[in-house]
């Protein structure tokens, strides 16, 4: 390889588990300090605002 040159699947590869242990901290940070009943107000939200949602149509042209 030249001098100055980077290997760019190595450095995104490097990228990737940086930013993945990244994620993963802050997972379990989330996990750690939230309670169980928190955890479920979140969800329930996230469900709700789902279903209220209009339903989005797939057409074979776009997949």
């Amino acid at each position: 390889m030249e001098e100055g040159k980077v290997n760019n699947s190595q450095t995104s590869d490097n990228n990737q588990v940086d930013s993945e242990k990244s994620h993963v901290e802050s997972t379990s940070k989330f996990i750690q300090e939230t309670s169980l009943d928190k955890m479920h107000e979140i969800a329930e939200a996230a469900r709700m605002k789902k279903l209220m949602e209009p339903p989005k149509w797939i057409l074979p042209e776009d997949i």
